[in-house]
């Protein structure tokens, strides 16, 4: 361990820590804990047995965070791990752990270029802070969606934020999110009428009367997409009908489905629109919406800037700027008005057994991390 730099040794530390979604198992009071010997103020922001963490350094100026959770997703079967995942091991240059690239490893250079930022100019421009949650993982319900309706009501603004998500596809840096697309779901419900399967004219089949609905919006070309997000997509999660028995029409059939769209088209058109289908199609229904998070993007300004110069810096020659993948806290953040970017380690192992992280990658991210913060504080 002595050999290893800080960034390493507090990833190893994080990773020790089974913080499956929502637990923490302490690691908040850790960083806490280190970065108020390091000046910071501290804050616990904890809602619903999630627990967050404000922590801030300076006080005129616009704001920098860094954006983070500390929460995992379970293990799997611990036994298809080459080594235990709570017990971090190195094996050719690399840490293997649950968590260790989701997003522990980026937790921690984040907390190495605070530290590091600080100390080396005291008195900066601005203020500096680390923004985390044990809830990202999970439901998303108490963590950074709570936070920033709190900073919202106090009037707390983030000016830039850099996201740790694991970014990275071969190399680090050579991919960064500069948004995300919207996510919106919907429970469905389309009652019918419980008969026997022998005398169907006696009863309402919801699962005849809806598939040709269900297959009309599947179809559907909802929009074209633009210059920074794919068409709209539309995929049906779960659906369910029938009560287990061979020889009944069932009373009702219950479908999830979600929508990823980004700014072609808004969250209340793919609502009305589908709705429409429904109606055309003459069903009894029920439908309830949940918008987990609309779509964000950052143009093209001082974040980006900064962030795509410290990955020159380190040689990194070619980064793409996208808005792949699922969703993220950055969702959240983006109501404050802000700048947001995305940059973390490689994203091959993510979720998975023996997911893993380069521990020279730890040290990298790091500089790049103080280097952005000092590119948008200090310039």
């Amino acid at each position: 361990m002595s050999a290893l730099s800080q960034a390493a040794r507090l990833a190893i530390e994080l990773c020790t820590r089974a913080s499956v979604t929502p637990a923490d198992a302490g690691c908040q009071d850790l960083i806490g804990a280190r970065l108020a010997r390091a000046g910071f103020t501290i804050e616990r922001i904890d809602a619903g047995g999630v627990c967050n963490i404000w922590a801030w350094h300076g006080s005129v100026g616009p704001v920098f965070a860094f954006l983070g959770h500390t929460d995992v997703v379970p293990t799997g079967d611990p036994a298809a791990w080459t080594s235990p995942p709570f017990v971090p091991s190195l094996r050719d240059g690399l840490l293997f752990a649950r968590g260790a690239a989701d997003m522990k490893g980026s937790v921690a250079a984040m907390v190495v270029a605070l530290e590091t930022l600080v100390a080396e100019h005291p008195a900066h421009a601005g203020v500096v802070g680390l923004l985390l949650t044990s809830d990202e993982e999970g439901d998303a319900i108490h963590g950074i969606r709570h936070v920033v309706d709190e900073f919202l009501r106090r009037g707390q603004r983030i000016d830039y934020c850099v996201v740790g998500e694991p970014s990275s596809e071969q190399l680090l840096g050579d991919r960064i999110r500069i948004g995300r697309r919207g996510s919106l779901h919907g429970h469905l419900r389309v009652r019918g009428v419980q008969g026997h399967v022998a005398f169907p004219e006696k009863a309402l089949n919801p699962i005849h009367a809806a598939a040709p609905a269900l297959a009309e919006l599947a179809a559907r070309r909802w929009d074209e997409g633009n210059a920074h997000f794919p068409p709209t997509g539309f995929q049906i999660s779960n659906i369910h009908g029938g009560s287990g028995a061979l020889n009944v029409i069932p009373a009702d059939l219950r479908v999830d489905f979600n929508f990823r769209f980004g700014t072609a088209c808004s969250a209340e058109e793919l609502m009305r629109a589908s709705e429409a289908v429904l109606v055309r199609h003459g069903l009894d229904y029920r439908i309830d919406w949940d918008l987990s998070g609309a779509p964000f993007l950052t143009a093209d300004g001082v974040l980006r800037d900064a962030t795509l110069a410290a990955l020159r810096a380190r040689g990194v020659a070619e980064t793409i700027a996208d808005t792949g993948g699922g969703t993220s806290d950055g969702r959240f953040i983006a109501t404050l008005g802000s700048e947001i970017v995305e940059l973390g380690p490689l994203n091959a192992s993510i979720h998975k057994i023996d997911e893993h992280v380069r521990l020279a990658d730890l040290d990298v991210l790091a500089e790049i991390y103080r280097d952005i913060s000092e590119r948008v504080l200090l310039a």
